[in-house]
């Protein structure tokens, strides 16, 4: 399967599946049921790579909906008032963890493609009582939000799932304000592996096919103008595929224009 229309509507039909099952679980507790039940993953994903005090904190619901690679509220450092954007909110697990570390005077948003887990994530946040957060319905390629208007984008799993990667970091870059920085867990492959031999390793729905490799994941982070980047493998998940932690910030000021002979390709430049 390789046409990108296709690939996001089966991301969509699985993340959907994954919603129903955890509300259809929670909704069987008034018929003997024993709570929400978590969606099947294997221990590289899901719940397990929160703390126990996050994971107590928050509504059972959230915590069986998750599908990350890593815990990104973890590692983003974030700060009372920020506003935080998560790429892939799913049951909305990071965007409660992070509404409580930015505080009242802090905003929280999560966008996601799919209804149920939109319908997920807004109970989620009505039982966790969170008032500083807002969920959005879009795509990670066109985020619903204006320009240099948040501090930290985090997301946890879903860059991978992507079609279109480059548009995916032009639009961290453009929502972000003037030396805001991104915080991100995802799979990252050894550079050595072909796309096709990442593809043998899983599928591209189960986040392994469409992960990027280490240099191709820094090179366009740097192509869509992030600089301090920084990509550190935290567990395998694969045969040459990790989860990984990756860091990145927005330059505060714009770089200066090149000099007209260097524009114009004089000197010996090849473009």
């Amino acid at each position: 399967m390789t046409d990108p229309t296709e690939l996001r509507e089966t991301v969509r039909r699985r993340y959907a599946a994954s919603a129903l099952q955890v509300t259809e679980g929670a909704e069987g507790v008034g018929a003997g049921c024993c709570g929400a039940e978590p969606v099947e993953v294997d221990e590289n994903f899901g719940s397990a790579l929160y703390a126990d005090d996050e994971r107590g904190a928050l509504p059972t619901e959230a915590v069986a909906a998750s599908l990350g690679c890593g815990n990104p509220t973890a590692v983003a450092d974030l700060r009372e008032g920020e506003r935080v954007l998560d790429l892939g909110s799913g049951g909305g697990i990071d965007v409660l963890l992070s509404a409580r570390r930015v505080g009242p005077t802090g905003k929280a948003y999560g966008l996601d493609m799919t209804e149920e887990m939109l319908a997920l994530a807004l109970a989620n946040a009505a039982k966790a009582g969170a008032r500083n957060v807002e969920f959005l319905k879009g795509t990670i390629e066109a985020v619903p939000l204006p320009a240099a208007t948040i501090d930290v984008v985090i997301s946890n799993c879903v860059i991978n799932l992507s079609t279109d990667k480059p548009a995916v970091f032009a639009e961290m870059l453009r929502v972000l304000r003037p030396g805001g920085r991104i915080g991100i867990s995802d799979v990252v492959a050894d550079d050595a592996l072909t796309p096709a031999q990442r593809a043998e390793r899983g599928d591209y729905v189960g986040c392994i096919a469409g992960a990027l490799s280490f240099a191709e994941y820094r090179s366009g982070l740097a192509a869509a103008g992030f600089t301090d980047i920084e990509i550190v493998p935290t567990h395998a998940v694969a045969d040459g595929m990790h989860a990984a932690i990756v860091r990145a910030v927005k330059p505060s000021t714009a770089p200066a224009p090149a000099p007209a002979a260097a524009a114009s390709g004089a000197g010996g430049c090849c473009g």
